[in-house]
């Protein structure tokens, strides 16, 4: 996951529930009144080639566009609001090819072949007393144990209740359960949940609260705990503090930290895991400079359900450097060409070295035996670049590339490779 959007989602989280105060249940205006319906036109080329893969597959590479329309509603007026949140997803496949599939911008049929096109439909029923909305259906989710990923062409869902509220100013708090999943290549609703490295079987519920705190303009705390069902119990703390130096510089540190340890049948075997990160991103006008170590103590990964559910700073293009008892640290460098006559045109090169990883001692009986050897190393160069439209009839659409290059030794798992992305992202408001 991106630092940048882990820097400030504590922030924007937690100011939301100020937000939600203002906008409650007393000031509904009604189903239509209120209603907001979006489409976002997403075309999307991926690439990525495997540099020593001997016996297996050495390169993916697919184009596909997508069109995401999602509709939500107002509440109707009276002491309890009802509505309801729709959407509608559609992939075209624009190039693809037996041998080249496996991007996960495409379902690939039994043949092995990526479908021509494919869609689905979906919604939630919702109510809301005073600042507190209660969602019952398909929906995307941003905990940070529990939170669906749109890193491909569609976005994932989950199917479950899910309830949020922001009856205390400055205080966002929500809860989840959560029964099945629809993955970002999938049409099927009724999946089981994503589980991003364990094997064999898995839990088929998650339960999850939690919230955000603003302390004050400068200061975030976040909280949640979640239980993964005869799998796990996780716990995730947040601080996000910025420092005001001066104008136009400051200086954020962003603390993020998992525990999590099995429970139940323990359905991927024994765990005992902290996993912690700490960044510092130095702000200087429009240069920024960002510094990171991550730490995973246990003997297995740090593992997530959902595709986006791990908030800490080194998870890169790639590689989440998230293996066990691994060490990794981050450097970085990002400038918003604002300052040189160029808005809406950012850039940042990110570079990640991983060390000390050994997964030997992992349980035998459960879902991450044999995966990592006892001195695994790796590292990772991202580059990002970035630009928004800022006026005109295609204000808004923008066109990032994105460039990793990963090489690591066998004891690591993930092996060397180049990836290459160019997304193209058009959002428009019709109501």
């Amino acid at each position: 996951m991106n630092l940048v959007k882990l820097s400030c989602l504590a922030l924007a989280v937690a100011t939301a529930s100020s937000q939600l105060a203002v906008a409650g249940q007393a000031d509904a205006k009604g189903f239509v009144e209120d209603s907001e319906l979006s489409l976002l036109n997403r075309n999307y080329y991926f690439q990525r080639d495997f540099k020593n893969n001997p016996g297996g597959q050495n390169y993916r590479e697919e184009w596909a566009h997508g069109v995401m329309a999602e509709f939500a509603s107002g509440f109707t007026q009276g002491t309890v609001g009802f509505g309801a949140d729709a959407y509608g997803y559609m992939g075209i496949k624009l190039d693809s090819g037996r041998g080249r599939t496996g991007t996960g911008l495409l379902p690939i049929s039994d043949e092995g072949r990526a479908q021509d096109e494919y869609g689905e439909a979906g919604g939630a029923a919702k109510l809301r007393i005073s600042e507190t909305v209660l969602k019952y259906g398909e929906m995307r989710t941003e905990a940070p144990v529990f939170a669906t990923a749109h890193s491909r062409l569609l976005p994932e869902t989950a199917t479950g209740f899910h309830v949020s509220s922001g009856e205390i100013d400055g205080l966002a708090l929500e809860a989840g359960h959560f029964t099945a999943y629809n993955n970002r290549n999938s049409t099927n609703s009724d999946e089981e949940l994503y589980l991003n490295y364990g094997s064999g079987e898995i839990g088929q519920t998650i339960d999850f609260a939690g919230g955000w705190y603003n302390v004050s303009d400068d200061l975030a705390l976040g909280l949640y705990a979640s239980r993964f069902e005869d799998t796990w119990n996780q716990y995730y703390g947040n601080l996000n503090y910025t420092l005001s130096i001066s104008e136009g510089q400051s200086l954020n540190f962003d603390l993020n930290l998992y525990r999590t340890s099995d429970t139940g049948d323990a359905l991927q075997g024994d765990i005992s895991n902290t996993t912690y990160s700490l960044a510092a991103t130095y702000a200087l006008g429009s240069h920024s400079i960002l510094l990171a170590y991550q730490r995973v103590n246990g003997d297995t990964p740090f593992d997530y359900v959902g595709g986006d559910s791990i908030f800490l700073s080194n998870s890169m293009q790639y590689s989440d450097f998230n293996a066990p008892n691994e060490k990794s640290w981050r450097i970085g460098y990002g400038y918003d060409w604002s300052g040189l006559g160029v808005p809406g045109l950012t850039t940042k090169v990110t570079y990640v070295k991983g060390s000390d990883i050994d997964g030997t001692d992992a349980d035998v009986n459960g879902g991450y035996v044999g995966y990592y050897g006892e001195d695994g190393k790796h590292s990772e160069t991202d580059i990002d670049i970035k630009y928004v439209v800022q006026e005109g009839p295609a204000k808004d659409l923008s066109v990032r590339l994105r460039q990793a290059f990963h090489y690591a030794n066998g004891d690591q798992g993930e092996g060397d490779l180049h990836e290459f992305r160019v997304i193209v992202d058009y959002p428009l408001s019709i109501l």
